[in-house]
């Protein structure tokens, strides 16, 4: 099981924008459309999910996400059974001083040299649509679940009790902090009306 926080602001223009993470390490160096992700890790044992996804944010990032109500964007299953929680909270960073942690591995395969690469090597932000192309296929229904939330109005801060039932989803194997990222982590702003992406 992944927990993961998506990070979410309102343009000028109205528009709603995401920022998602581009996994490192040389298997997705020349991936671009879907092969983007949610800041992601796995969770540890017994650890709350949320705390988890808050946990991975910062190590990914390299700065604590911001704070304020998380809603709830229920569960999602990848290629090959693994699962993953999201919850969104609103706020605003800037992506270029974003620095994430590293893992090792051996590279070029075979060689028995270990290199350090980033789990993830770069995030930006994303309009709705952008966002959907980029991330991995099952994990664009994360946006969706997002601008139905917003719709229905501000919802109150999350904890992982009962987890909503999966929806269908077409299902890939995105990257995962804690070793899938490499093979296969300010301020409030409101939830104003969104325009149409």
């Amino acid at each position: 099981m992944s927990a993961g926080l998506l990070l979410y602001r309102i343009s000028d223009e109205g528009g709603l924008e995401l920022l998602i993470a581009h996994p490192g390490g040389p298997v997705w160096t020349t991936r671009d459309e879907g092969a983007w992700s949610v800041p992601k890790g796995e969770v540890e044992g017994g650890d709350d999910l949320l705390h988890t996804a808050d946990r991975e944010f910062a190590e990914e990032l390299g700065m604590p996400p911001p704070p304020g109500p998380r809603l709830d964007l229920g569960e999602i299953t990848q290629r090959g059974g693994k699962h993953v929680r999201a919850w969104a909270v609103a706020g605003d960073l800037d992506a270029t001083t974003a620095r994430s942690n590293h893992f090792e591995m051996e590279w070029p395969r075979g060689s028995g040299q270990l290199r350090s690469f980033p789990e993830i090597d770069r995030v930006a932000w994303f309009s709705a649509d952008e966002a959907r192309r980029k991330l991995v296929e099952s994990q664009a229904v994360f946006v969706d679940r997002l601008i139905e939330a917003l719709a229905d109005g501000p919802g109150p801060t999350s904890r992982p009790t009962s987890p909503p039932r999966n929806r269908p989803t077409r299902s890939d194997e995105p990257p995962s902090s804690g070793g899938g990222a490499h093979g296969g982590g300010e301020q409030d702003v409101g939830t104003p009306g969104i325009a149409q992406q």
